[in-house]
């Protein structure tokens, strides 16, 4: 029996209701650079690619639901807490949860979480 060895993500896709807003959040925001000649609309993240769709505008493979607002992802950052907590705070992106300590997927970190302007749910993580 063959196995099939999945390691990494490569792209993840979020449904927004309206691209160029929502990139220029993850790029301002986050720190993202956005990629000029991706198929989709996108923004690096590490070395995958975050890509945007809208319900209208989605490819002929997609989810079975899309809808704005349905994702939950979480980022990890190597900023310390006071600079991610400033940052945010010149943007006025609202903290909806923390910091608290949380058990994240390489150990005991510290956590807290906004939203994107679809409301899309993001953890920011710091280890």
């Amino acid at each position: 029996m063959t196995t099939l060895n999945i390691k990494d993500i490569d792209s993840l896709t979020l449904t927004v209701s309206d691209i160029q807003h929502s990139i220029r959040f993850y790029h301002e925001v986050f720190d993202l650079p956005i990629i000029k000649n991706a198929t989709r609309p996108s923004v690096q993240l590490g070395h995958r690619r975050l890509e945007f769709q809208t319900t209208d505008d989605h490819s002929e493979i997609s989810a079975k639901t899309i809808v704005p607002g349905s994702a939950e992802l979480a980022f990890e950052t190597h900023d310390p807490l006071e600079n991610t907590l400033s940052h945010l705070t010149n943007y006025a992106v609202e903290i909806d949860d923390g910091p608290i300590d949380y058990q994240g997927a390489k150990g005991p970190a510290t956590a807290l979480w906004v939203r994107d302007p679809d409301h899309n749910l993001i953890k920011i993580v710091t280890y």
